[in-house]
């Protein structure tokens, strides 16, 4: 028995030495881990013509590069910023690779960095590019009772997804241009999705929501998806700690919304993986086969956690619970390769609902989609959640 102890305090302390260590490697030359992978984003993604696009991934990477901006005031970041998007948005406001008229809520997203770009400099063709993309959710499809569908060829369909991909930008344009009626529309989307999307029993919020149930993959009494994708969850987390940043203080629905991520944090702490102390890829089946860790959503959750606590959102004692996460993210998807370059491993390329080829939903399906290495969404929301912890004093 006293052997058998010694045993576990070791694998204890071996553990608690391998976070010390984490946490102090990033230091080496005085960086921190997100301004590491910050240099290897503006090494991947350089800022050059053959390597822009407009997309969503695009969107993630890029507020983690402001995070790391207004934590250093090192110009270079704020200048790759611009350098990126001035070469996707024409003195007109038009946008290249964008197109309204699909009505797909993915494409709000890097709209964000439009507005900080306008609000820093003034120039008038970030205005009129931002009036493009708030006139597509003036117009974007919506189910009977008001929520945004995620994409017009996928009609009557909320996903999580979507929540992060328009809510906060919509947040972010209200409270700058003082369209003070729209807080209560935003609100609402994420009131739908959990009345809709949670699981009574576990908490968690299943993938998507189908209000006609003609999907192959909804089912045919609720309209919802099979499974809890752990990058949905963390895409709706991270939506409402961004969300509930800029809400007002005095609007009646800020209250529902700060119940609604502390009933998801709860949550999210039960499914923490106790020995990694990452999440994962179907997060209530930890022991299923097949399964795996995963590194964005984890970085998600973290991120949504640190954040909640440095803004007062939730309890402080969820710190404890993102420096944990964190320490399992240094520890089973950083790795530093032979020129120095700190790179993600572990995060899941996409997965998605219906379209073409068509994805089910099934646990199969969940993991079947490639784990890549520097997936641009994983390294986007890593360095969020790296400059979060750091806000933290890690």
């Amino acid at each position: 028995m006293i052997i058998k102890e010694n045993i576990l305090f070791l694998r204890k302390l071996f553990f608690v030495t391998l976070c010390i260590l984490a946490m102090f490697a990033a230091q080496v030359n005085g960086q921190t881990w997100s301004q590491k992978m910050a240099a290897t984003t503006m090494k991947i993604w350089s800022d050059t013509a053959s390597s822009v696009k407009w997309d969503y991934d695009r969107g993630v990477l890029m507020k983690g590069i402001e995070g790391v901006w207004l934590q250093t005031s090192d110009s270079k970041y704020f200048n790759y910023m611009k350098s990126y998007l001035d070469q996707l948005i024409a003195e007109d406001g038009t946008i290249k690779g964008y197109k309204k008229e699909d009505y797909n809520i993915d494409n709000i997203l890097l709209g964000r960095t439009v507005l900080l770009l306008y609000q820093k400099t003034g120039q008038d063709k970030y205005h009129k590019a931002l009036l493009n993309l708030r006139e597509q959710l003036k117009k974007q499809p919506r189910t009977n009772e008001g929520g945004f569908w995620h994409k017009k060829r996928y009609p009557y369909q909320m996903w999580l997804d979507g929540l992060y991909m328009g809510e906060p930008f919509y947040t972010e344009y209200a409270t700058l241009f003082h369209e003070d009626a729209d807080f209560d529309d935003i609100a609402n989307q994420f009131i739908y999705m959990e009345n809709h999307a949670r699981d009574a029993k576990t908490g968690l919020l299943y993938h998507g929501w189908d209000e006609s149930k003609k999907e192959k993959w909804a089912d045919s009494i609720t309209g919802l998806s099979q499974n809890f994708w752990g990058r949905a969850d963390g895409w709706y987390a991270a939506a409402l700690v961004d969300v509930l940043e800029k809400f007002p203080v005095n609007h009646p629905k800020r209250v529902q919304l700060l119940a609604i991520f502390n009933r998801l944090t709860i949550v999210l702490q039960k499914y923490q993986d106790n020995k990694s102390c990452v999440w994962y890829q179907i997060l209530d089946k930890a022991t299923a086969k097949g399964n795996y860790l995963e590194a964005s959503a984890s970085c998600m959750f973290v991120y949504a956690m640190a954040k909640g606590v440095r803004l007062g959102f939730i309890d402080k004692h969820y710190k404890k619970i993102a420096e944990k996460g964190y320490n399992g993210i240094l520890n089973k998807f950083i790795e530093t390769d032979s020129n120095g370059q700190v790179n993600l491993n572990g995060t899941v390329s996409v997965a998605g609902l219906g379209g073409t080829p068509y994805r089910d939903g099934s646990y199969q399906y969940y993991l079947s989609e490639k784990v890549i290495k520097n997936d641009a969404k994983g390294v986007g929301m890593f360095i969020q959640a790296a400059v979060e912890m750091e806000r933290l004093k890690y």
